[in-house]
């Protein structure tokens, strides 16, 4: 019971002695506007909130979180290759990279892959 007392008086003690040097030992704090600012993607948030924003940059991420969840579901379907069915994967493997591709067209089509404009 001693020991167990002993034990949890020492972890709270050791932070509290961490927490309490450090703010003693460290150097003068300088409030700097950059330092102190979250970093949000190049916007200021120091500015207004009601700035415009790209809408092409909110495409090019959502196309890039499509294609990261496709490769996240293309991996297991690799992997159950030599327990499945063959002709079972090969028709739902191509009908799913079928409806990928129908995607890719459609995006391509919408001019969601242009860059450069």
């Amino acid at each position: 019971m001693m020991s167990m007392f002993m034990s949890i008086s020492i972890s709270f003690l050791i932070p509290m002695i961490v927490m309490t040097l450090a703010t003693i030992l460290s150097k003068k704090m300088i409030y700097d506007r950059e330092k102190s600012s979250p970093f949000e993607c190049g916007f200021d948030p120091k500015s207004s909130a009601r700035m415009p924003f790209s809408l092409r940059f909110f495409l090019i991420a959502v196309i890039f979180l499509i294609f990261d969840v496709e490769i996240a579901l293309i991996l297991p379907i690799i992997i159950i290759l030599k327990t499945s069915n063959m002709m079972i994967w090969t028709t739902s493997t191509m009908f799913f990279i079928l409806v990928l591709l129908g995607g890719l067209y459609h995006e391509w089509n919408q001019g969601a892959l242009q860059w450069a404009e």
